[in-house]
């Protein structure tokens, strides 16, 4: 098994801009300690940057402050970084590519949203063949309230979590995964 771990839109936006992540309980802490973990293993390493397509838009903007990778990420030991500018890491990067050169058949979810970004680039794993490890503890989300309804972030991330495990990916937690790679 040659697994990649991608850690997907850990950027400042997610911390002192609109989308505060606030579930699970120490989800930064886990993720860089996969980080620190995956580098230590040799385990490559994506880290993924979000923009959106539009200049003008008040989140994501390209270059701007909240753009950036959180601190702690970006001095990080990473094998390649990649932006994208849709919630799947696959669409329009480089991604695909670079998996294949490394001769990854495994992918590992860590980053930002549980809901949006973690679980798109997770069925396009999938349906890519690759097994996925979806990392439970180094995802995060919020609490959302739209036209729809609102849901809490406990509540988004059980219910991505359970739908994710279901046919898709396996959930473990951290601890789990850095088990595997030791």
């Amino acid at each position: 098994m040659v697994r990649a771990l991608l850690v997907i839109d850990v950027q400042r936006e997610y911390f002192d801009g609109a989308l505060p992540i606030s579930y699970p309980s120490g989800h930064l802490e886990n993720i860089l300690n996969v980080m620190d973990q995956a580098s230590a293993a040799k385990v490559p390493t994506a880290v993924i940057r979000h923009h959106q397509a539009d200049l003008q838009s008040p989140m994501f903007r390209l270059n701007s402050e909240m753009w950036q990778l959180h601190p702690e990420v970006e001095q990080r030991p990473r094998s390649i970084l990649i932006d994208k500018q849709l919630p799947g890491s696959f669409t329009g990067t480089n991604l695909e590519t670079w998996l294949r050169q490394i001769g990854a058949d495994t992918v590992s979810i860590a980053g930002y949203m549980t809901h949006m970004c973690c679980d798109t680039t997770a069925r396009q794993a999938f349906h890519r063949g690759y097994k996925v490890e979806f990392l439970s503890d180094a995802t995060g989300t919020l609490t959302i309230e739209n036209s729809a309804g609102v849901a809490t972030a406990e509540q988004m991330q059980q219910s991505i979590l359970v739908a994710q495990q279901m046919f898709i990916s396996e959930v473990i937690g951290s601890a789990e995964w850095l088990s595997r790679i030791s």
